[in-house]
This record gives C-alpha cells, sequence and structure tokens, in this order.
C-alpha cells in the first residue's frame, strides 16, 4: 500500500509501472497528480474488496467451529456434570451486584417467559453495549432462563459465555477496521467510496470524438492543433498537444495531425488529445523516420501541370498551359499592375489544378487582399482558403504565412504535391518589413535591408523534390503602383522564380481577358514539361508573334484558339495553315 507522500517522490515512470500493476486503463493519460489520486483510489478500492472477502470467511470458520463445539458438548454431557464450576461465576455475581438489581432479579424471575432460549445480544445495532461491558448483568439476565432450562443447559453457559466474548472481540476489531477504512482516503484528501462509485457511473467520452488540425508548438514545449476554419489562429476549437505526445511521434510545427480526443475535465481548458492516428495522412511509424525539408535534394520541375480538360476548357488556362506551363515544383510570378484580373486568372489555375489533379492538396493564401474577394475564392474555388484582409494588422499576415508555409513543408517530406497560391507576395513582404527590427541599412523605398529575407524564404521554399514530393508557389507581384517599394520588391523577386506570367494593362483596359503579355512569358527550362513536337510547334508560334504588340497578339490568339477544342488541335491546325 502506497500514501500520497511516497507517490510524490516517484517519477511519472514508476508512477505509470504501479498503475499498470493495479491494472489502471489509459495510464498514458494520465498527468503525474491525476495518476497518484486514480492509484490511491485504486488501493481502496482493492484493499475493502479484500477485507470483505476476509469477513466473510471467518463467518464460515465460526459457524463450522460452533457447529462442532455444539456437538462435543452434547457428547460430554451425560459423564461429566459441571455443577461445581456453575457455582463460582454465580458466586462472583451476586457479591459484585448491588441489593436493587436483585430485587428487580427476583422479580423478573417470578414472572413467566414465553421463551427459555437465550436471544443473541444486537451488537452490531447498539455500539454502547459494546463500549460498556457488565459481565454482572449479562450474568443477572442469563440466570432466570438457565435455571427454569434444564441442567444440560447450566453446564453450556459459561462456554456460551465465553464464545459470545470471543465473537464480540472479533465484531469489534472487524468493525474498528471498518470504522478506519473510509477514513483512510479522507486523511489523504481523496473521496469517499460512494463518490468514488458515483463517477464510476458517469458517462465516459472517452475515444469517441475524432478531430484533425495544424499544429503549433509553443515555446514551453507543449502545442495546439489549430483549426482552418480560424485560419489557424487561437480559437475554441484548439486541441491541447503535451510534450511528451511530441516528443514521442517527432511532431513539428505545421504537421497536420488526426487523432482522438476527449471532452475537458474540471480545471482544463482545452480538449485533450488522447491517441493519434495519423499525421499528414501517414502513420505515426513512418512519420518518425522522415527526413527534414532542408535537406530534401531539390530538382527542376518534371512533370507538368494539366490545366485543360475534365470540363475545364477555359480559354486563359489554355493560354497559360501553352506559353507558360507550370510544373510540379514549380516557382512562378503572376506580374501584374492593379485591375488586370490577377485575382481571376488565379482562380481559374486553381480550379483547373483541383479537377485535374485531386491527389494535390491546395491551398489559396490572401494576404492583405478585400474582404469580398475572400469570400469569392472560398466559394468558387476546390480548395483550402486561407485568409488575412487588408483590414488586419501585419503581424497576423505573418503569422498566417508561415503556419500555412510550414503545413506544407510538412506535406512534402511526407512525400505529398502541394500548391501555394499566394495573392500577393508583394503585401506580404511590405507585413514582413513592417515588423521586421530595424537593422539601420535601409534600402530605396523605405525597405529594411534584412525584412526581404523571409519572404524570401517563403518563396523560396518551392522546389521539386527527388523520389516524390513537391511543392508548387504561384505567386502575384504588384508593378507600376506608383510606390517604390513595390518597385524594389518586385526587383529583388524577379530573378529567383522559374516560371514568370505578365499581365498588360493595355489589355484590361480594352477589355481583352485574359490580359496576358504573351512574349516576355515564359517558364525556365519548358523541354522537360513539354513533348518535343509540341515544343517546335510553340517556339514557331512565338517566332511568328514576337513582331506583333500585345494587344494584337492577344486577339490572334484569341480568335484562333476559340475555333478548337483543344491546344493541341491549335497546333495542328496553325502548322497545316
Amino acid at each position: 500500500m502506497y500514501d500520497i507522500l511516497e507517490l510524490n517522490k516517484k517519477l511519472l515512470s514508476e508512477l505509470r509501472d504501479i498503475a499498470k500493476d493495479l491494472k489502471i486503463k489509459r495510464v498514458e493519460s494520465f498527468r503525474k497528480q491525476d495518476l497518484i489520486y486514480k492509484i490511491l483510489d485504486t488501493q481502496a478500492i482493492v484493499a475493502a474488496g479484500n477485507k470483505s472477502v476476509k469477513q466473510e470467511e471467518r463467518g464460515t470458520e465460526k459457524s463450522s467451529a460452533g457447529a462442532e463445539k455444539a456437538s462435543t458438548d452434547v457428547k460430554k454431557k451425560p459423564g461429566r456434570p459441571k455443577k461445581e464450576r456453575k457455582r463460582e461465576p454465580e458466586k462472583k455475581a451476586r457479591e459484585t451486584a448491588p441489593q436493587t438489581e436483585k430485587a428487580s432479579v427476583q422479580e423478573k424471575m417470578k414472572e413467566p417467559e414465553p421463551a427459555a432460549v437465550p436471544q443473541p445480544k444486537p451488537v452490531d445495532d447498539k455500539p454502547q453495549q459494546r463500549e460498556h461491558p457488565r459481565k454482572s448483568d449479562e450474568g443477572f439476565q442469563r440466570r432466570p432462563s438457565h435455571e427454569r432450562g434444564e441442567r444440560t443447559e447450566r453446564s453450556e453457559r459459561p462456554e456460551r459465555a465465553e464464545r459470545t466474548e470471543r465473537t464480540e472481540r472479533t465484531e469489534r476489531t472487524d468493525r474498528t477496521e471498518r470504522t478506519d477504512r473510509p477514513e483512510r482516503p479522507d486523511r489523504n484528501g481523496h473521496k469517499k467510496p460512494y463518490e468514488q462509485r458515483r463517477e464510476v457511473d458517469k458517462y465516459d467520452f472517452e475515444g469517441l470524438i475524432t478531430n484533425s488540425g495544424v499544429l503549433e508548438i509553443m515555446p514551453d514545449g507543449y502545442g495546439f492543433l489549430r483549426s482552418a476554419d480560424y485560419n489557424y489562429l487561437n480559437s475554441p476549437d484548439d486541441i491541447y498537444v503535451s510534450q511528451s505526445q511530441i516528443k514521442l511521434f517527432g511532431l513539428k510545427t505545421g504537421d497536420n495531425v488526426t487523432g482522438t480526443i476527449r471532452p475537458p475535465k474540471e480545471g482544463e481548458k482545452y480538449f485533450p488529445l488522447i491517441k493519434v492516428e495519423e499525421i499528414n495522412g501517414r502513420s505515426p511509424d513512418y512519420i518518425r523516420d522522415r527526413v527534414p525539408f532542408d535537406y530534401l535534394t531539390p530538382l527542376f520541375p518534371e512533370k507538368k501541370f494539366t490545366l485543360v480538360g475534365n470540363g475545364q476548357y477555359n480559354l486563359s488556362v489554355r493560354v497559360v498551359d501553352m506559353f507558360a506551363p507550370i510544373g510540379k515544383g514549380q516557382r512562378g510570378l503572376i506580374v501584374a499592375q492593379p485591375k488586370t484580373g490577377k485575382t481571376v486568372l488565379l482562380k481559374d489555375i486553381a480550379n483547373a489544378i483541383a479537377a485535374n489533379h485531386p491527389e494535390v492538396y491546395m491551398i489559396v493564401l490572401l494576404i492583405d487582399e478585400r474582404p469580398e474577394e475572400v469570400t469569392d475564392m472560398a466559394r468558387n474555388v476546390n480548395a483550402e482558403v486561407i485568409s488575412s484582409t487588408f483590414d488586419e494588422p501585419a503581424e497576423r499576415h505573418v503569422r498566417i504565412a508561415n503556419i500555412v508555409l510550414e503545413k506544407a513543408k510538412r506535406l512534402v517530406e511526407c512525400g505529398h504535391d502541394v500548391v501555394i497560391l499566394l495573392d500577393s507576395i508583394t503585401r506580404l513582404a511590405r507585413a514582413y518589413n513592417t515588423i521586421a527590427p530595424a537593422s539601420g541599412k535601409v534600402l530605396s523605398g523605405g525597405v529594411d535591408a534584412n525584412a526581404l529575407q523571409r519572404p524570401k524564404r517563403f518563396f523560396g521554399a518551392a522546389r521539386n523534390i527527388e523520389n516524390g514530393g513537391s511543392l508548387t508557389i504561384l505567386a502575384t507581384a504588384l508593378t507600376e503602383t506608383g510606390s517604390k517599394m513595390d518597385d524594389v520588391i518586385f526587383e529583388e523577386f524577379k530573378g529567383t522564380g522559374n516560371m514568370e506570367l505578365q499581365l498588360d494593362r493595355k489589355l484590361s483596359n480594352k477589355r481583352v481577358f485574359p490580359a496576358v503579355d504573351v512574349n516576355p512569358s515564359s517558364t525556365r527550362r519548358e523541354e522537360l514539361l513539354l513533348e518535343k513536337p509540341m515544343l517546335d510547334k510553340i517556339w514557331i508560334l512565338r517566332n511568328y508573334l514576337s513582331d506583333m504588340n500585345s494587344v494584337e497578339a492577344m486577339e490572334f490568339l484569341r480568335d484562333r484558339i476559340s475555333r478548337t477544342a483543344s491546344n493541341e488541335e491549335f497546333l495542328i491546325s496553325m502548322n497545316s495553315g
């Protein structure tokens, strides 16, 4: 038996071993203090059960011993009279008893009694008789019935007295043990047995609820599963993940964890995670051996996203698919002036990828955008939409962008293909510049020298991974806004991408959509994405369009592409003509 002081000195692992010996379920889900109380309660219940079994065994032994003694007394009765032995206790009783009691006893002797058999004293119901036993009273109360009884019954009287004394002694010890039993847990500050039974009867919701979320680890070591419904910020749906679970499964910030939870107990604020079932769509054993994102080998994009087909025959995506093909692991910039339709083009690309590549996990990240655009994107795009509108502080923009990037990295580590559509990287760089500490080195336009390192880290995470997995980022960049800062940000990102799609304000002013400037739009190493015959025909088409300005080239393409059902058919018709 352990007391609370001994258990407080033990480690959590030792307490779990003790709890397993006591057959306590779900030992890993208890905190140390809860586990100590659970062990003490279980010990009290086990001890109570053992003592009740011992009392039943003693009762059976006493009954058997009494039966044997009665049989031996009956056998010894004719040969051994015990008159002399009877007189000694009677004399002692007469000498000690007062005169008033003698008179009352004599009156009782004269009154007739219906039964001659002595009734056992109610020891259990009247503890006062236990506390003040009076042998002289017992002797005088028994005397009338024994004097009327036979001589054999008189001979059995002292033995019965001895037996009753023995039973009284054992009952006293048993009763003291019983009274001590509930006091023991009370001294340790625990609940009484009937309260424990009442708790056991309560319905247990453990293991019934399954939920998922993106892990964010706090500086103290524990973490929370954030919900996408609240843009991965603090919310009532947060699920608490303990530090031991994070270390056990090797979890990192951004891991998408699915597991069973339970309702919070008294004094708890959050739903705690009980059991981990899946991490990023993989088993927990697979996650322990994963290679960190920074150590994965990046390659040029080799597999092209098919943007045409499955009901997606939009003119915009057909032009993009022909002149600036997008591959898995592409790092692309959509360079545009305001009001050129870049958000609509981004939405068309997202729907085309979702329709033709359901295996791809797509995230649309809207930073510093208008609220109505967020609603439109969430309703019309088959993807996860995470947003932070222009009325939110810069800290919120940065926090959401960081957790989205970490989530994408964790998915790529597990071999998934991820696409992030960012609108816009210029506004994200502005937010980083706002919260960055002043370094003393300021570029033209008011951009801090160190402020662009983190948005570059975000954009540079796009890569095609050797032996599976890719992260594709398509971001919009603003130009010619009248702000020197926007031009500096664009110039910093201009050479980092491997795909560039330029939009022209002249086309959008004439309401010619898509407003794509075909000649400067291209993809690096496009020969890895397109087949040789198709690539040759596209180069011939580019050579033909190079003599036209952006408006003439786009009007020519719209006229010819709208007559054909696919890009292949358009190229074949161009070759024949």
